[in-house]
């Protein structure tokens, strides 16, 4: 069954972030954490730690040291919506995710949506308020099964120059 849910924590960012980071709502586990990507078979902590030689972090401050160290933020697309559990495809009623605090705040050169969704919410309800483009990666969700770890890790290596032209 559907429920309204609020997103129910804060982005993560520094003035040294350059890369902003955009899932689309935040699965079950990840609320239950209180953090992103939480639920154990996503591949997004894995996908970071290959791309920068690090190992994959454990706790919420590996994890929050392994994106503030690297000049990345997280935040989500969505505010609020209408789910059921973490489905992506149950999205509904979508209230947008404000990011001026972010992009007020940090040198952001580069957004970049983890997955469709995030991408589709971001290019329809932000990028009309931000005038800024968003590069859509490949979801680490499980659900996304086609892409493997190296397809992802690769796909994902446009993040590792931190927003700077090469």
């Amino acid at each position: 069954m559907a429920q309204r849910i609020f997103h129910p924590f804060d982005p993560l960012y520094d003035r040294n972030s350059r890369v902003l980071i955009l899932g689309s709502f935040p699965s079950v586990k990840s609320r239950e954490q209180n953090f992103f990507y939480g639920h154990p078979q996503n591949r997004f902590w894995k996908v970071l730690a290959a791309l920068y030689h690090q190992p994959v972090p454990e706790t919420i401050p590996e994890k929050k040291e392994l994106i503030l160290s690297h000049g990345l933020a997280l935040w989500d697309s969505i505010a609020s919506c209408e789910i059921t559990g973490s489905s992506d495809a149950s999205i509904r009623d979508v209230q947008a995710n404000d990011l001026s605090v972010i992009l007020e705040n940090s040198p952001i050169r580069m957004i970049c949506c983890n997955g469709k969704t995030s991408w589709q919410q971001y290019d329809r309800l932000i990028r009309p308020l931000t005038g800024r483009e968003a590069v859509c990666l490949p979801s680490t969700s499980p659900a996304n099964a086609r892409w493997t770890l190296p397809e992802l890790i690769e796909a994902w290596s446009v993040i590792r120059n931190g927003g700077n032209v090469l």
